[in-house]
This record gives structure tokens, C-alpha cells and sequence, in this order.
């Protein structure tokens, strides 16, 4: 296949998936084409995008690949979409889910202890939602079970791995930690929608 295909596959491809494509599913997609000639093209795509001024980049998402839209039409994006409901995590939920992030492996017990309420709610919702798993037990009275993020919880924040998580040094109490994990939220929404609500469009008027 000409290189311009190629690129011009793996952009749809990229363009069509509402999830990060691993380098392995694209190869599948192309009769294994290397993975090394393929992280070739996405970064050849990405550099015209930049080259171009694109409102669009390619970005590295628990461990896959994602059209994202580039944080300067994020006001346009809003004016687009107000009229459109985005399913976003409660305020309880966002609370637990930051202690998680940054405290992981915790137990549910510790968690309950930062926030002083009752979480069996919040906590059935972020396993449902597969944004946390139970990563093992507690060597404590009990053997408690502890919990973890998922790679779901990376997608749903637009994020290559925990290492991209602001460090928790830099916050001064636990109360700023759950800002920054609400306005990552709102930040990955409004980057990974515009593209995937296009291709939908697009479906549709076939």
C-alpha cells in the first residue's frame, strides 16, 4: 500500500474510534504493518496538523491512540455543544475518585475517613462505571480489600499513564487535589468529543 494510504487509513481509523486504538489493532487493520512504521506515520500526521494549524492532534491515551481536539476551541466546542447533555461524574464521585488516584492502593475504610461519609454508593458507581477495580488486600486486621484506577479511568481523563496526574506535592490540601481532577475531566470531554460526535454525524447522514 502507497505510504499516503497508509496514512490515510490510519487517520480514519483514529478519526471512526470512539476509544484509544492500540498500535496492535491499527497493525491488524493494515495486514501487520509494522507497529514501528506505524507510530512513524502517526507522528508524520501529527506534525501537519501542527505544521497546518489543525484544530486536531493525535494524542498517546492509556496506551493507545486518540484524536483530541486542541485547547484552544475549547470555547467554540462549548458553544457547539451547550445545547448537548455530557454525562459527567457527580461531585461525590469526583471526590472519591481523586483520593483513589492519588492514594491508590487505599482501602475503602480510608477513604471514608478523608471524606467523613458514607461511600458504598459512590464507590458501587466507579466500579460500574470502570473507572476502579480491586487491586488486592490489605495485609491489616481483616485483610481488607484496596483499590485502584483503571485504564478506563486514563481514557476518561485523557491521560497516557499516572505519571501524567499533576504530582500531589503541589497540592496544599486534599480539597485542591479534587479541583484538578474535575478540571481534567472537563478538559478530556471537551478534547476527545468533537471528534468522535463528528463521525457519528457522519454515520447518521449516510
Amino acid at each position: 500500500m502507497p505510504e499516503d494510504n497508509v496514512a490515510a487509513v490510519v487517520e480514519v481509523l483514529l478519526f471512526v474510534s470512539d476509544k484509544p486504538l492500540t498500535l496492535e489493532q491499527i497493525k491488524n487493520a493494515l495486514d501487520n504493518l509494522e507497529t514501528s512504521e506505524i507510530r512513524r506515520v502517526i507522528e508524520g500526521l501529527n506534525s501537519g496538523y501542527e505544521q497546518s494549524n489543525r484544530g486536531i492532534r493525535i494524542a498517546e491515551i492509556a496506551g493507545g491512540f486518540q484524536m483530541i481536539t486542541v485547547p484552544w476551541v475549547a470555547p467554540f466546542l462549548k458553544k457547539l455543544y451547550k445545547q448537548r447533555h455530557v454525562e459527567r461524574l457527580s461531585r461525590p464521585a469526583l471526590e472519591t475518585l481523586a483520593i483513589i488516584a492519588y492514594k491508590q492502593p487505599v482501602t475503602k475504610t480510608e477513604i471514608s475517613s478523608l471524606r467523613n461519609v458514607n461511600i458504598d454508593g459512590v464507590m458501587s458507581t466507579l466500579l460500574d462505571k470502570d473507572l476502579i477495580r480491586i487491586v488486592g488486600r490489605k495485609k491489616a486486621p481483616g485483610r481488607p480489600r484496596v483499590y485502584g484506577t483503571t485504564r478506563q479511568f486514563m481514557e476518561h481523563f485523557g491521560l497516557k499513564s499516572l505519571e501524567d496526574l499533576p504530582k500531589i506535592e503541589n497540592f496544599p490540601d486534599i480539597n485542591s487535589m479534587k479541583e484538578v481532577v474535575a478540571d481534567n475531566e472537563a478538559t478530556a470531554s471537551q478534547n476527545t468529543t468533537a471528534a468522535s460526535v463528528s463521525a457519528v454525524e457522519q454515520k447518521g447522514e449516510a
